[in-house]
């Protein structure tokens, strides 16, 4: 059946702001501007600042869903179910997952491309299946445990492919590329723990995923927000990348804006991608399929990738297109997207039945991202 122009509309909103999300968050770490006090000039590295932004656009899921439900309810027969009431601690600890998860990413994006830092978070789906399958007893396929060995394959040809492009990039030393990239597969386990989380207590509950995205964001935001004043005075020497020296310095990051507001753009671009990121990846799976949407997400980082590359930010290596079709392949087994061509075979439709009931069709919201990042 043919897309809609509606739906059309809604994939390439998903593709486009899905990757504007990580390419503006990459934009804003290649800045240099002088800080507070008449410091010299300076990389801009603050990722926890450019967290704060990111759960400022989930936090505005949030008034997005208040509006649409008023918007519903002004109509002679409401169509929108808004969800059952709940107690939004429940958010709290997937909220903290995504608050540490989120951040650690952002320190990574500092050190590595944008494009090995979307591919390797696929690294996610690993983590998930075997979380899934000790704490919510869930019994995985012979595709799925296949799927993640292929993962894990790709991933180790797309670190292969930044340790052997670190030794002749300018921008990243060669050790700060396999730090960055083993802090975003770090950060992928965090990520798996929050949507374990969040499918054993949170979804249960019937909740609209605006608003599950919203009250993430809230919590993400008041708590890390909150935070920055401690980090402003926590001293890790020569790990952090500002002047002082500190864990997080959010002045430095406003002086650094005022003195070059190209920066500001690329804040706001994080933020206001990972709002309509979301909108449009909730709306994607209720409009056209759960499945889509995961194809779409694997494409953004082919547009990631490609963008970068046309940017100058990144040169062409070869491993990597090697390593992000194994990670597509992975991703695919994985989330089933082999059944409808094993379906069209003479196997055994039986168990293609019983596999097809028992595989988790579950889908996460960030994006980022969250994906984002989630995410």
């Amino acid at each position: 059946m043919a897309w809609t122009k509606y739906q059309l509309f809604l994939a390439g909103l998903m593709l486009t702001t899905g990757s504007i999300n990580t390419l503006s968050a990459k934009w804003a770490d290649m800045f240099s501007a002088p800080g507070c006090n008449g410091t010299p000039v300076h990389a801009f590295s603050h990722p926890f600042v450019q967290a704060v932004g990111m759960f400022l656009g989930e936090l505005s899921c949030l008034v997005v869903f208040h509006i649409l439900l008023c918007h519903d309810r002004c109509k002679p027969e409401p169509t929108m179910d808004p969800g059952q009431s709940f107690n939004p601690l429940l958010f709290l600890p997937p909220a903290l997952c995504d608050m540490l998860g989120t951040s650690i990413m952002y320190i990574a994006l500092n050190m590595t491309s944008a494009s090995s830092f979307q591919m390797l978070r696929g690294a996610v789906i690993i983590f998930t299946g075997l979380l899934s399958v000790a704490f919510l007893g869930r019994r995985l396929q012979p595709s799925q445990w296949i799927g993640i060995l292929v993962t894990i394959l790709g991933l180790v040809v797309v670190g292969l492919a930044d340790f052997l492009s670190g030794h002749g990039n300018d921008s990243h030393k060669l050790s700060e590329v396999i730090t960055g990239d083993l802090l975003i597969i770090m950060a992928q386990i965090i990520v798996a723990v929050q949507m374990v989380l969040e499918e054993k207590f949170v979804y249960k509950h019937n909740v609209h995923p605006l608003k599950a995205v919203g009250t993430e964001g809230f919590f993400g935001f008041v708590i890390l927000s909150l935070l920055l004043i401690p980090m402003f005075y926590i001293h890790v020497g020569s790990f952090a990348d500002n002047p002082r020296q500190v864990l997080e310095d959010a002045l430095d990051a406003f002086c650094q804006i005022g003195h070059k507001p190209l920066i500001l753009l690329a804040l706001l671009g994080n933020t206001v991608s990972i709002a309509f990121f979301n909108f449009a990846g909730i709306s994607v799976t209720k409009e056209i399929s759960a499945t889509t949407r995961m194809v779409l997400d694997s494409l953004r980082t082919v547009v990631i990738w490609v963008m970068s590359l046309a940017l100058g930010w990144e040169v062409f290596h070869g491993l990597q297109i090697l390593g992000f079709i194994i990670l597509l392949l992975g991703t695919a087994l994985y989330n089933g997207l082999h059944k409808p061509l094993m379906a069209k075979l003479p196997c055994c439709p039986g168990e293609q039945r019983a596999e097809e009931e028992e595989a988790p069709e579950r889908e996460r919201m960030l994006g980022e991202g969250k994906a984002a990042n989630e995410s």
